[in-house]
């Protein structure tokens, strides 16, 4: 069955960076288009970053524009969120997806707080 493991998050100061990543199992991860969302208690959720299958395309939410990198790894069926320059309105759980129109996969999700 398809699986998605964040990991990477945890406590960072304003300023500060994180470097999420996410480990896929269960499909063929080359094939797969991948995004990370995050959603924020009483916030709406956001998709940040989207890649496509052989990464050359990425896309970013113009929140994170700039700041975040989203790259993958095939041989390790791995995708990553590097996050930069941090800001306290990053503080969120952030899931790594496994896009599809036609079904989505999501994993638990990994707390990024951003916090003095």
């Amino acid at each position: 069955q398809v699986q998605l493991v964040e990991s990477g998050g945890g406590l960072v100061q304003p300023g500060g960076s994180l470097r999420l990543s996410c480990a896929a199992s269960g499909f063929t991860f080359s094939d797969a288009t991948m995004r990370w969302y995050r959603q924020a208690p009483g916030k709406e959720r956001e998709l940040v970053a989207h890649i496509s299958p052989s990464g050359s395309s990425t896309a970013y939410a113009d929140s994170v524009k700039g700041r975040f990198t989203i790259s993958r790894d095939n041989a390790k069926n791995t995708v990553f969120l590097q996050m930069n320059s941090l800001k306290p309105e990053d503080t969120a759980t952030y899931y790594c997806i496994r896009y599809s129109t036609i079904r989505s996969y999501w994993g638990q999700g990994t707390q990024v707080t951003v916090s003095s």
